[in-house]
């Protein structure tokens, strides 16, 4: 398993870029913001964990198609298969490869990003520390996506059209967690223990349902 999470680790830092696309694209949806909304920094400062968050999210589903294409195109995934690997726990640690390629740069490029958001340092700990809790399950959710459309050329779209729905609970206890630190009355730690558990089911759901979705592909 340790090989296994180098070897896709490795992977997803060299195709198409991996981490620094990512985080390119990142800033990107992040900069775009203020020029769409003008120079108000009192609603920048309101909208900011939220507008990170959509990036976040956006930036996650750049590389989800080939999380498992490769394999399947070089006949990787078939030798799991032959050799009785439980798909599950591969699947868990293509996840987790990929989510250390991709989502953690995010989350450490965050803290420098919400400064073009004008967000204050408590807000800036409590988004940063909700995308450390949710990012994962966006990679995992995204992996049942990727798991249902392997078999697809060009499926990159429709992977999308699936996974944006299913992401819609992280997004909603993420950012309601985020920006309760600015609020007197709205509780932080509430949206945040949601958005735990949200990951941890997804943690649960998520390898299972795309393992299974492989398993299927390759029938």
């Amino acid at each position: 398993m340790t090989a296994l999470f180098l070897r896709d680790f490795k992977l997803a830092v060299r195709v198409g870029g991996g981490a620094l696309i990512g985080v390119l694209f990142f800033l990107a949806v992040v900069t775009v913001f203020p020029f769409g909304v003008g120079p108000d920094l009192k609603l920048l400062a309101r909208i900011g964990s939220a507008v990170l968050w959509i990036g976040a999210l956006l930036s996650t589903l750049l590389g989800l198609d080939r999380l498992f294409q490769a394999d399947r195109d070089d006949g990787t995934l078939d030798l799991y298969l032959l050799a009785g690997r439980p798909m599950e726990l591969v699947v868990l640690v293509k996840c987790a490869a990929h989510w250390a390629a991709t989502g953690l740069p995010l989350v450490l490029a965050t803290p420098l990003f919400a400064l073009f958001l004008n967000l204050e340092p408590i807000a800036i700990g409590a988004v940063t520390l909700t995308l450390v809790i949710g990012t994962p399950a966006l990679t995992l959710i995204g992996a049942v996506g990727a798991g249902v459309t392997v078999s697809l050329r060009r499926g990159g779209v429709l992977l999308a059209i699936l996974v944006v729905p299913l992401s819609i609970p992280v997004l909603i206890f993420g950012v309601s967690s985020a920006t309760a630190v600015l609020s007197a009355t709205a509780s932080f730690t509430t949206p945040l223990l949601y958005l735990g558990a949200v990951t941890l089911f997804a943690g649960v759901v998520g390898p299972v349902s795309a393992a299974a979705a492989l398993r299927y592909a390759s029938d």
